[in-house]
């Protein structure tokens, strides 16, 4: 057992995709304005990753070589439209907010490398907690870049405000401060596993 909780503690550090491997940008950035917006995009990710990575694993022997990925690709797309499917009818105002990105993860290399890279090589249950394992790192390395942003930039914590707005920096709520936040936070996280 101790093996396979290695495998979830791997995403979340060792191989944490945003503060490690540096993968998923581009929503790590975009949907990060706040706190709620990165847990909804962290989540969303999970979901695909976690289930995807199942399907490939339990079909891997079936799947021939030659159309291994765009195989992965149809699976992973069509998680991605029922998760689509669920947000609009039950967060609309989130899927509102995540906009583009949310189809967008057919396409996250994070969800493609695992399924090559991991979920095609191993059996179903080690395949879920690595999507497990993937996804809540992922999911927290957009929370924690979206708490920070909406904090100095809003002076909100999840929506609840903490000091008034107009001292906030709105620098950190716009594109200039995802990369100052993500710097400073790669910096930190560095720091600590060089420490440990």
């Amino acid at each position: 057992m101790k093996n396979k909780f290695g495998i979830v503690l791997n995403g979340l550090i060792t191989e944490n995709p945003t503060f490690v491997l540096m993968l998923g940008m581009c929503p790590t950035l975009a949907t990060t304005t706040s706190a709620l917006n990165g847990m909804g995009m962290g989540l969303a990710t999970s979901f695909v990753l976690i289930c995807s990575n199942l399907v490939i694993s339990l079909l891997k022997n079936i799947i021939p070589d030659n159309v291994r990925i765009p195989s992965f690709i149809v699976v992973i797309a069509s998680f991605v439209t029922l998760l689509e499917m669920i947000m609009k009818a039950y967060v609309p105002d989130l899927y509102e907010s995540l906009g583009l990105f949310i189809p967008l993860i057919v396409v996250n290399c994070i969800v493609l490398g695992r399924a090559e890279a991991f979920a095609s090589k191993n059996n179903p249950f080690d395949s879920l907690l690595d999507g497990l394992g993937i996804g809540l790192g992922f999911t927290f390395a957009l929370t924690l870049l979206g708490m920070v942003r909406e904090f100095l930039g809003a002076g909100t914590f999840f929506g609840l405000q903490v000091f008034p707005e107009q001292y906030g920096a709105l620098v950190f709520i716009l594109a200039p401060g995802a990369f100052i936040t993500l710097a400073y936070l790669l910096a930190i996280m560095n720091k600590i596993r060089k420490v440990s």
